[in-house]
């Protein structure tokens, strides 16, 4: 019988250490958030509309760092190359 007891409480102990990992991980998610709000503001980014900052962001995310700051310096690129119409 002794067995089955240790088994209850190790079956406690699990749950117990589940419910401490749940509430760790809701606090660090709260921290990124936070984190990436404080980057964001300021950049500009603030503007865009909810749905379209989750557009962008999983576009990105999707991307991969190394290729989406690739791209973005390429796109700055093209439209520094291209004369403006304004300047005619």
């Amino acid at each position: 019988m002794p067995r089955n007891k240790s088994a209850i409480a190790a079956l406690q102990k699990l749950e117990a250490d589940r419910k401490a990992l749940d509430t760790r991980q809701r606090q660090l998610e709260a921290e990124a958030a936070r984190e990436l709000g404080e980057i964001i503001l300021g950049s500009g980014l603030e503007t865009f509309s909810k749905k379209g900052l989750r557009q962008v962001a999983e576009a990105l995310g999707k991307l991969g760092e190394a290729a989406a700051t690739q791209r973005l310096a390429e796109a700055a690129s093209d439209r520094n190359a291209k004369p403006s119409l304004q300047a005619r």
